[in-house]
């Protein structure tokens, strides 16, 4: 088993992390590769210093451009020919059993067809109030995918191991198998959403090719999240600019003419007003739409091609937009 992890100016971070790995009692072994994307600070001499602090061996690679995400995890993968990949971020902190949890629930849960995993993520804050990060991922019907219970206050809600749409890039076990199977030109991510929504995008593909996403509520990380819709205005302006270009990506790419039909209107009105805000206040985001009308003939094909891969009914994948999550065949709590 594989942890895979994109660093971006992530100095503070990384003693954290490393002994967060070292902490992990899990029964598989573990190797651990760190992709950096040309961070700014001196997060590359800090992961080769701090190595040590995780007994897990450790493999750095220091990019020389910001590939994004996308990008960085793809480099990631390709470090690894483990059976899982586990996708965690710098400022994730799983507990010590969150690995054995997983993979647990995927083993008791089978022959049923998951690709991923996805935690229990709860919030790392100094509020005395606990809140919870994310339970799986959700649709809605104005094509946003969502954190399940995000910002909710922690009260030991969503216990039930379910299926749901896809996992948090910040802490999702992927099964290799799934990967390739849904890997374009050999890519798992589309290196395209580089920052913001990539994750989302694999989990369309994944559904469109019949792996499904299963939550496991056991399996508890701790997350210190800075990306968050109501603090857009103090991310950086790269990362606002596409995180705009995705969610028009991830409709060209994944949008079907039913579903098109029936979001129509509050996608519309969505669009309005995303163009509204652009027009008046974030001036440095008006590249999506650039970008987006010039790489069109690309980006069509780019759809034809997933089109022409897609084994899943529609139904299948139209119905993560009414439901945020599926029973299992035998759904029962956690114990």
């Amino acid at each position: 088993m594989t942890v895979c992890t994109v660093t971006w100016n992530s100095r503070e971070q990384i003693d954290g992390y490393f002994r967060a790995l070292d902490e992990l009692r899990p029964a598989v072994d573990v190797d651990v590769v760190v992709v950096d994307c040309a961070s700014s600070d001196d997060s590359v001499t800090a992961l080769e210093e701090s190595r040590h602090l995780c007994r897990w061996p450790v493999t750095v690679v220091a990019l020389d451009e910001n590939l994004g995400f996308a990008g960085g995890m793809n480099r990631a993968i390709e470090q690894s020919d483990a059976d899982w990949v586990w996708a965690l971020n710098p400022d994730a902190r799983p507990e010590s059993d969150a690995l054995d949890c997983m993979i647990g629930a995927w083993t008791e849960e089978q022959p049923l067809r998951f690709g991923s995993v996805t935690p229990r993520v709860v919030r790392e804050s100094s509020q005395k109030t606990p809140r919870i990060d994310a339970c799986g991922m959700r649709l809605t019907t104005t094509w946003r995918h969502l954190d399940r219970a995000s910002g909710e206050i922690d009260q030991g809600q969503y216990q039930l191991r379910e299926r749901v749409f896809g996992g948090t890039g910040a802490a999702t076990l992927y099964r290799r198998e799934a990967l390739d199977d849904v890997a374009l030109h050999g890519l798992a991510f589309d290196e395209d959403f580089h920052s913001f929504r990539e994750d989302a995008e694999l989990a369309f593909r994944l559904q469109e090719r019949e792996w499904e996403c299963l939550y496991a509520p056991l399996a508890r990380v701790r997350h210190r999240r800075f990306n968050l819709p109501d603090r857009r205005r103090a991310m950086p302006s790269h990362v606002n600019l596409h995180s705009l270009k995705n969610r028009y990506l991830l409709r060209l790419y994944h949008q079907t003419a039913g579903n098109f039909a029936r979001t129509f209107l509050p996608t519309l009105w969505r669009d309005v007003l995303a163009l509204g805000y652009v027009l008046l206040v974030e001036h440095t985001s008006l590249g999506a739409y650039r970008w987006l009308w010039q790489n069109r003939r690309r980006l069509l094909e780019r759809r034809r091609e997933l089109r022409a891969r897609r084994t899943a009914p529609n139904r299948a994948v139209n119905r993560w937009f009414r439901r945020d999550a599926l029973p299992l065949p035998t759904a029962r709590p956690s114990t």
